[in-house]
């Protein structure tokens, strides 16, 4: 089971507290990992990435293992780490302003 942290609004949005657990096909991949949330969870369809590219939404990153993981291909194997269950795949809302 891969472990991914939603910020609080999509947590919200899933009726979900906490960290979230999926069952995800091999290799590990961001896209793998995200197809299973949103298969679990539906209402977070288009939220995290668009739903016709398929592309990060511009206000939502991607780390794991103290590594920003926003600008990798989505089709690369994610760390060990986070493949083995030890360390959550974090999805966290950017912050702008001026």
């Amino acid at each position: 089971m891969i472990r991914v942290v939603l910020p609080a609004p999509l947590r919200q949005l899933a009726h979900v507290d906490g960290e979230v657990c999926v069952a995800v096909r091999e290799p590990i991949t961001q896209r793998h990992v995200l197809d299973a949330v949103e298969a679990s969870y539906p209402m977070l369809r288009g939220t995290i990435r668009d739903q016709g590219t398929q592309q990060r939404r511009a206000f939502v990153r991607f780390f794991a293992c103290e590594e920003d993981l926003s600008h990798e291909s989505p089709d690369a194997p994610l760390p060990d780490d986070v493949a083995r269950g030890r360390e959550p795949l974090l999805v966290v809302g950017a912050i702008a302003g001026g």
